[in-house]
């Protein structure tokens, strides 16, 4: 959300020593935004996931590629271990189930029992299930001929490959506990008070989280949970109180990492480039989370030259922070993935084709981006990304 119906700088100020950091908004059925408070700090708002516990997998049928050929072809040679690898399960109708293994490691493998072109893994990991959305999911249930694909994590690269079936996936296990967060010196608006009256009827509902840099501009944001487990007067004292939300969220809470981040965010908005260069794979994720799209209100440029200085883009992340940079400036968003860049270039983002892109030290991106989107595809995401970048009007220039 940038900003949404609610009106940032209305809330952004107040008679206090210490400023406003947070503002509290939900969206209604219309899908405006409401303003329902602001508070001072939060704490427990970045957390390290807790490691689920550790489960045995068969994946059968396997059809390898990216890292999975390398723990298959040099078995003695190559790290047994996978990381973390996103798997979907679908079938004709579309519907989705999706799961996270965690610290994913090969155990052993095996020719497939009815096709020696396929293999069988045993895996061990962790399972974190997101989401069932077929009509009688539940333990022991799956989908009429479903589909396995598995990727790594989207933030690291593409797809792993897919398999027929995985024994032991779908098992009842212990819900991950809800983690609180707290509303640290905390105005409730109006919409907020009536919700503390009657805190049941709000607390299955979501609210969003606006983070704001120490000017008032919004910086960030995160859904929360709006099931109030404690009300108490505030730390901070006053007429303040101090609100603790049962569930902060699970999934997208950002890291321990991320507070630097999102320090650095808070002095204000990025004006030098590559201030997200030193960051690792998953810091660089959480930097493109605070990136905004250019703000509008003048016609997107065109023509030109613009140069992409290639030398820190050694992932995904790494490459939309760094295009971003090079066409519309610091800590501007031109997506996270390619279907957001089509969408960019395809005008109100700031800048549209023709134009140059020379694009140095492209080697480096060359080979970290070399994985296909689809498994036996036949070209890398570094050669997708050039495609779209030509088909959009601009001229690439490797080199």
């Amino acid at each position: 959300m940038f900003g949404g119906f609610v009106r940032v700088g209305d809330h952004a100020a107040w008679d206090h020593v210490f400023p406003v950091r947070y503002l509290l908004t939900r969206q209604d059925a219309d899908l405006e935004s409401e303003y329902w408070g602001r508070c001072a700090d939060v704490e427990g708002l970045f957390v390290d996931p807790v490691p689920p516990p550790r489960d045995l997998l068969t994946l059968r049928g396997c059809t390898p590629a990216g890292p999975w050929h390398e723990v298959l072809a040099f078995p003695d040679e190559a790290t047994r271990s996978l990381g973390n690898l996103d798997v979907d399960i679908s079938d004709e109708k579309g519907p989705r189930f999706a799961w996270t293994l965690v610290d994913t490691v090969v155990i052993s493998h095996s020719p497939h029992a009815t096709d020696p072109d396929l293999v069988d893994l045993v895996v061990g990991t962790g399972v974190i299930e997101h989401s069932r959305v077929w009509p009688g999911a539940g333990p022991g249930t799956m989908p009429d001929a479903p589909r396995f694909a598995l990727a790594e994590e989207d933030y690291r690269g593409g797809p792993v490959g897919a398999c027929r079936g995985i024994d032991g996936l779908v098992a009842p296990r212990t819900v991950r506990p809800d983690i609180p967060l707290q509303l640290i010196g905390c105005e409730p608006g109006e919409r907020l008070l009536a919700a503390l009256r009657n805190t049941q009827a709000w607390a299955q509902e979501w609210g969003v989280l606006m983070a704001l840099d120490r000017f008032g501009r919004e910086m960030g944001s995160h859904r929360v949970r709006l099931e109030v487990a404690e009300v108490t007067a505030s730390v901070l004292g006053g007429p303040l109180v101090d609100i603790t939300l049962a569930d902060g969220g699970h999934d997208d809470r950002p890291s321990l990492g991320a507070r630097r981040i999102w320090e650095t965010w808070y002095q204000g908005f990025p004006t030098t480039p590559n201030q997200w260069a030193s960051l690792d794979t998953r810091g660089r994720a959480e930097w493109l989370d605070l990136m905004r799209p250019h703000p509008g209100g003048e016609p997107d440029r065109t023509g030109g030259t613009h140069h992409l200085e290639g030398r820190f883009i050694t992932d995904k992340p790494g490459f939309y922070c760094a295009l971003g940079e090079a066409l519309i400036g610091p800590g501007r968003w031109l997506g996270r993935g390619l279907d957001d860049l089509d969408d960019c270039l395809g005008g109100r983002h700031g800048v549209v084709g023709p134009f140059t892109l020379i694009w140095h030290d492209a080697d480096v991106a060359r080979n970290a981006l070399n994985f296909t989107l689809d498994h036996g595809g036949k070209r890398t995401y570094f050669e997708e990304a050039v495609q779209l970048l030509e088909s959009a009007g601009v001229t690439v220039v490797l080199r």
